[in-house]
């Protein structure tokens, strides 16, 4: 398992550059007129986690396999998106599909490259994103609200719950907030989810900024960082130019690069990070001989769940795990050091797999 985010943003941020940089492909036409990606482009990128060669360099595994993260590039919406403006619903629907939104934001002048708004403002690029999202939810809630009439008047369990998380969506957005303010109960969790409204999606926002400001930002981003405190939201600073130049070059090249640039890393690494933050995931591994592998969860995520990412097989006759902590992997020189050492642990239904456990399943088939 790894996780899907979509790119969204106004005409012109820098959206389809910073996916052509971050998925090292061509494939989504970066060029300075609205509606250049006409279709949502896919791409996959590994995960980089240094853990994962420390790993299968220890443990001598013949094959390197890092977990995955999909990006979705979607087409640059505008006002009147939710009302069919612009290529309007069909881009909206794209944006169901992921499990976080990064709205790129554009935090640099350039007199070449116009501004669909007329002005550089990132801030108000939000709010006119967040405001087309929330306009499309608010339709598609009352939409489905009047569908629910006759099975309410039946008393369907499920379309009394389904009218109840939609009423409560519905007054977070007619009171100007998005849907994701709602604080959801436990047992309401799955239906909630179920949903799919577009303000429910976490938010990532991504300012785009010019190369001289990469590492330190600027007042304009100083802006957005301010709105996604106040918002409870994260962002990063990052430069699709840079991003674009380091694509193109061998990893040794990139890293000379960043570090004639002042960059400890690629803003690739600081936006997957930050995603994983949003969405509260972790990472665990599965070492041997044969290969090194990363495997994407949820933070709290149960050992025999932890399995079924594996194989659905795993879940069902899980057993046990045999669990060594990254730290006490890498201390012990392996699994036979760290077992002698008694830092190798079995653990069973009960346990929350942590960030950084290397596992052995057990089970029956």
């Amino acid at each position: 398992m790894g996780f899907k985010m979509g790119i969204v943003g106004l005409p012109n941020v820098g959206k389809s550059t910073l996916f052509n940089a971050l998925t090292k492909t061509a494939a989504a036409q970066a060029a300075n007129f609205p509606f250049c990606t006409i279709e949502p482009n896919v791409g996959e990128v590994a995960v980089p986690d240094s853990r994962l060669e420390k790993l299968a360099a220890i443990a001598g595994s013949r094959q390197i396999i890092p977990t995955r993260m999909t990006f979705v590039d979607i087409a640059g919406l505008v006002k009147g998106a939710s009302k069919g403006e612009g290529l309007g619903n069909q881009f909206l629907a794209n944006i169901r599909e992921v499990d976080a939104i990064a709205h790129v934001l554009r935090c640099f002048e350039d007199s070449d490259v116009t501004h669909v708004e007329g002005q550089v403002n990132p801030v108000a690029d939000a709010d006119t994103i967040e405001t087309e999202l929330m306009l499309a939810d608010l339709e598609s809630i009352e939409k489905r609200r009047a569908n629910l009439v006759r099975k309410l008047k039946g008393n369907d369990p499920d379309a009394k719950q389904q009218d109840r998380l939609l009423a409560r969506a519905q007054e977070a957005i007619e009171n100007g907030q998005p849907a994701r303010v709602v604080d959801v109960d436990a047992e309401d969790a799955k239906a909630w989810k179920m949903l799919q409204l577009l303000t429910t999606k976490p938010v990532l926002y991504v300012c785009n900024v010019g190369e001289d400001e990469s590492v330190t930002g600027n007042a304009l981003s100083e802006q957005v960082a301010e709105m996604a405190a106040a918002q409870g939201n994260s962002h990063v600073v990052i430069s699709a130019r840079i991003e674009e130049e380091i694509s193109q070059l061998e990893e040794d090249e990139a890293a000379m690069f960043l570090e004639e640039m002042g960059l400890a890393e690629a803003g690739l690494d600081r936006l997957i990070r930050a995603g994983y933050d949003l969405l509260h995931l972790e990472t665990y591994f599965t070492v041997g001989p044969k290969e090194a592998r990363a495997w994407t969860i949820r933070e709290g995520t149960a050992a025999p769940q932890a399995a079924g990412v594996i194989h659905g097989d795993f879940e069902k006759g899980f057993i046990r795990a045999e669990t060594i902590a990254y730290d006490d992997y890498i201390a012990c020189n392996g699994e036979q050091g760290a077992k002698e050492a008694g830092k190798m642990r079995a653990e069973g239904k009960a346990y929350r797999v942590k960030d950084g456990d290397v596992l052995h399943f057990l089970f029956n088939t």
